[in-house]
């Protein structure tokens, strides 16, 4: 049987997730220090918060290719942006997704941060698209090495993909990063999913690129996954920016895309002003929680890199201990090679962890030697 060539060859688990299965087979008792869900991570959510999906609206079906007016002007009011820029999606993803075949012919190439989450090489894959990386460097903070980012491009390269702040890293771009950035004319994707959680953040740190840019087409992403906590709603949107008439021009064959596949749910949309009515509980609950573990793992003694952002924190060890964690102390961490970091003695811990489960596994970690 033939299969796609747009799909990795083999299907193979790793050494860590088949360690992982063993250990939930025989029922071991495990101290998970990845757990980003924030629906399974004890999270309150006030009763009757989802009565707007029953809204009497979301018996019509209205196939509106970037999403029901209603709902594109309550992101609009929200980061004050023209209703006539916002694009709904079913996720962040699928934006990608979108974006990337509004932007690229099959064999182009988007550009990459280095670390940074996974699941780009997969969707871009998916669109035909080949990923160049380009490095990211830290001196008491994280940087662009522009040097590389110099280098990835190739006349086949139709994109920049930032993000911001980065996952894992949680940092954000600088200042003086956006002139550089922006010198070099290309379109730019700016995932924002967790701009709203504050942990340190430098006073240089650029917080979001809409409305930054002028010279050059900028999308920045978000949805409702991170914003409210709520990942199991599926509805993200984009804001386009830059010059007028080349926005006027990508949101044109934008739609193309956006009608072809109509892929936001009208309840969610009906749903989401009461929705982004939770912003204040649930940010306020997540920011306290990640705030708190990241305080006690820097008291641990175990040598934690600057975060600025986000729900995760990375420890710098001077071996890669994932699997003997997972094998000899039943904690789970995501080892810094899932995210392309360049070099190994990197873990990966989630702070949006229980803060009783990532104490026990702070502890353990630092028994590890």
């Amino acid at each position: 049987m033939r299969f796609s060539s747009r799909l990795p060859h083999g299907l193979q688990t790793n050494e860590l997730a088949d360690l992982l299965a063993d250990k939930r087979r025989a029922g071991v008792r495990l101290f998970d220090l990845t757990e980003s869900n924030p629906t399974h991570a004890g999270i309150a959510y006030p009763a009757g918060f989802l009565a707007g999906l029953a809204h009497e609206d979301a018996t019509r079906y209205e196939p509106e290719p970037f999403g029901l007016p209603a709902a594109r002007r309550a992101i609009a009011q929200e980061y004050g942006a023209p209703c006539d820029r916002v694009v709904l999606t079913a996720s962040t993803s699928e934006a990608y997704a979108w974006l990337f075949k509004l932007l690229c012919d099959p064999g182009d190439e988007v550009l990459i941060p280095r670390p940074s989450y996974p699941l780009f090489e997969y969707l871009a894959a998916l669109e035909s698209v080949t990923v160049k990386h380009y490095g990211l460097f830290y001196d008491h903070g994280w940087f662009i090495d522009f040097h590389t980012l110099r280098q990835a491009i190739t006349p086949r390269t139709r994109a920049i993909v930032l993000v911001n702040p980065n996952n894992p890293t949680g940092h954000f771009l600088r200042r003086h990063e956006l002139a550089e950035l922006e010198s070099f004319g290309l379109p730019i994707i700016s995932d924002e999913v967790f701009r709203d959680y504050l942990l340190e953040p430098e006073p240089d740190g650029v917080r979001t690129l809409q409305g930054a840019i002028d010279s050059t087409l900028v999308f920045t992403l978000n949805g409702l996954s991170k914003t409210v906590g709520l990942p199991q709603m599926k509805l993200a949107w984009m804001i386009a920016g830059g010059p007028r008439d080349e926005v006027a021009e990508a949101l044109g064959r934008l739609e193309l895309i956006a009608d072809t596949y109509l892929s936001a749910g009208t309840p969610v949309q009906c749903a989401l002003p009461s929705l982004l009515e939770l912003r204040d509980s649930v940010q306020s609950q997540i920011t306290e929680r990640t705030r708190g573990n990241l305080e006690y793992l820097r008291a641990s003694g175990l040598r934690t890199l600057q975060v600025e952002a986000g729900w995760y924190a990375i420890v710098a060890r001077e071996e890669d201990l994932a699997l003997h964690l997972l094998r000899d102390h039943n904690v789970l961490v995501q080892p810094g090679y899932f995210y392309d970091f360049e070099s190994r003695g990197y873990l990966v811990l989630s702070l949006l962890t229980r803060p009783e489960e990532f104490r026990e596994g702070v502890e353990r970690i630092k028994s590890a030697g």
